[in-house]
């Protein structure tokens, strides 16, 4: 009977909200988390890009021009950004900070999944040549480098995270500052003071797919992706630590969830037309539904406890979203249809704002408060660096030898 009643009342919640257009005003971010995400970087810090062999970048991609395309292609389009951007410079003695240009997702198999084990070789042979031909490593042992890392664990360079936490972070890269995808709390692979940053989603393509801003609403909830990894995990229970098989078995019939395994042509033009979108974790805490959610006005439902999600700093991801604990994926149906119809449109209204959807996006030509720039921004919020980064003559902190005999190998 109470399901009854949350279904009758979700339908009303459904028909009240649909009845609003797409194309809800917009709100701005109030207070300092507004001005942050509009911040200009240009003119706050210096970048120095390491002018590297082509077999670390451009070549790699020539091989396989997939890479431009899959989540991971940020490393790719920071390097083309900063290449052009005002914050580079060619002097390396003015440098607040130095970028190393590697793409290390860019190995993939057949069917397109990015091969993180030749990654550690990779990233320690490009530290051995900065460090060896020029002098700027040295001196901080990395503290002042950042490295674009957008594996799912990080630079723990492993897609399951037992293996991940293994591994640990690659042992030269626990100075530097790390700019990644992956975020999650009181983790292994996440630095305090790394920039968690969205996965690449193909901005044009997104665009292509825009519908007319007063379709209404009609999707209650709305997800397409696996709910079981039976080529990874065939006993279950341990892809997506179980919340997306729980999703399943409890809403597969409920008339409120459009859910799915399939990948629909329509799948952009759904989200637009939803009010929620799952956004559950999988091998990892992060995946590109997240900023699909928000560049489409679909309330992100964030289903991964502990994650740390993008610019936190500068989005008010409590604001926007709903989080929902993996032990209450069960109850999503009371939780979402609990929510009053005004909260539904606040968020809705601060999803329309464009400069929310622009710091998810890595789009060609860059755009000001873009995600580049809000990259930009969480290094340039990290200076002056502290004295006591710079070692003294002679000072070695790093240890060149450790981590997995496979890692020590010649790339």
């Amino acid at each position: 009977m109470m399901k009854l009643w949350l279904w009758v009342f979700a339908i009303f919640l459904v028909s009240r909200i649909a009845a609003v257009p797409n194309a809800v005003p917009t709100e701005r971010i109030s207070g300092s988390a507004g001005d942050v995400l509009e911040d200009n970087p240009v003119g706050r810090l210096k970048v120095y890009v390491y002018d590297l062999p082509s077999k670390y970048n451009k070549k790699t991609l020539q091989k396989d021009p997939r890479c431009l395309t899959h989540m991971f292609a940020a490393e790719i389009y920071m390097h083309r950004f900063l290449l052009n951007s005002p914050v580079r410079t060619l002097n390396p003695d003015e440098a607040d900070w130095f970028y190393t240009p590697i793409y290390v997702t860019c190995d993939l198999t057949p069917n397109g999944l990015p091969l993180p084990f030749k990654s550690p070789r990779m990233m320690r042979s490009a530290i051995q040549l900065i460090s060896s031909n020029w002098p700027y490593w040295n001196r901080t042992e990395g503290a002042d480098h950042f490295f674009v890392v957008p594996h799912d664990f990080g630079a723990c360079f492993h897609y399951q995270e037992e293996k991940a936490i293994d591994r640990g972070i690659l042992p030269l890269l626990q100075r530097a500052t790390l700019v990644q995808t992956f975020g999650q709390r009181n983790h292994v692979c996440l630095n305090e003071g790394s920039i968690t940053i969205p996965p690449y989603c193909p901005p044009q393509k997104m665009k292509t797919h825009l519908i007319p801003s007063e379709t209404p609403r009609s999707i209650f909830v709305y997800f397409r992706g696996l709910f079981y990894d039976v080529n990874n995990d065939p006993e279950g229970g341990y892809y997506a630590r179980g919340a997306r098989a729980a999703v399943w078995e409890n809403f597969k019939n409920n008339p409120l969830f459009d859910i799915s395994t399939d990948h629909p042509t329509t799948y952009y033009e759904d989200m637009q037309r939803a009010i929620f979108c799952l956004c559950p974790l999988g091998w990892a805490p992060w995946s590109p539904r997240l900023v699909e959610a928000v560049v489409f006005g679909c309330i992100p439902v964030i289903i991964a406890d502990d994650i740390v999600l993008p610019f936190a700093d500068a989005i008010p991801w409590e604001e926007i979203g709903v989080f929902v604990d993996e032990k209450d994926v069960s109850n999503l149906d009371t939780i979402l249809t609990s929510i009053p119809p005004d909260v539904i449109l606040r968020k809705q209204r601060l999803l329309a704002n464009p400069s929310m959807k622009r710091a998810m996006m890595f789009p060609q030509p860059a755009q000001s408060g873009d995600a580049f720039h809000q990259i930009l921004n969480g290094l340039a919020r990290k200076l002056p660096h502290d004295k006591g980064v710079y070692l003294k003559p002679g000072e070695r902190i790093l240890n060149w030898t450790a981590g997995p005999v496979g890692d020590l190998k010649p790339w």
